[in-house]
């Protein structure tokens, strides 16, 4: 069903799921940068960067799906890419200080994956964090990481598929002009 405002922007950004991870994503790098990186280091600020960007890409992309579908994909798979980088940044972390990388079947993998999948409150998994070391903050932020991508990624088809039934900005405003003519 179209609607009669094709311009409909609001701030309930907020209220996505991807946006609320990323936001503990966002919180998690900061509270892991501040304990075990140099704050002076380039790395505390890519780090830092790359989250912020991942979160702030949401928000961006989702302002401009309002007049332009293409341009608030593209934001989103921006912050994907965003979020992939700072990904690396941690298994890179891990892999030159010779820590372990959970499994896939672990069973720190797993309990983390579900605590993921039932919390999106970043102070939950900073009080988390703040009892465990390094590899284990490292590791609890790739699931958060992964788990912000598959979201990004379901709210990106979510859109597209918006966009192929009700079309974009530019149909919308010439559907509206045609009932308004035909009126």
């Amino acid at each position: 069903m179209q609607s009669s405002k094709p311009l409909t922007l609001n701030s309930n950004y907020h209220k996505l799921l991807c946006y609320q991870k990323s936001v503990a994503v966002y919180d998690i790098t900061y509270h892991f940068c501040t304990r075990f990186i140099d704050k002076h280091s380039r790395t505390f600020d890519q780090m830092v960067q790359a989250a912020r960007s991942g979160k702030q890409n949401i928000v961006e992309g989702y302002g401009n799906l309002a007049t332009s579908k293409e341009m608030g994909i593209k934001l989103l798979n921006v912050a994907r890419a965003s979020l992939m980088e700072l990904s690396e940044d941690y298994a890179d972390y891990l892999r030159v200080r010779g820590l372990r990388r959970w499994e896939s079947d672990s069973q720190e993998m797993f309990a983390m994956t579900q605590l993921g999948a039932t919390h999106n409150d970043s102070q939950y998994f900073i009080q988390i964090a703040e009892s465990r070391n390094d590899e284990a903050v490292a590791n609890i932020a790739l699931v958060l990481i992964r788990q912000t991508q598959s979201l990004i990624g379901k709210y990106i088809d979510k859109v597209s598929e918006n966009f192929a039934s009700e079309g974009g900005f530019r149909e919308q405003m010439t559907a509206i002009r045609l009932k308004s003519r035909h009126n």
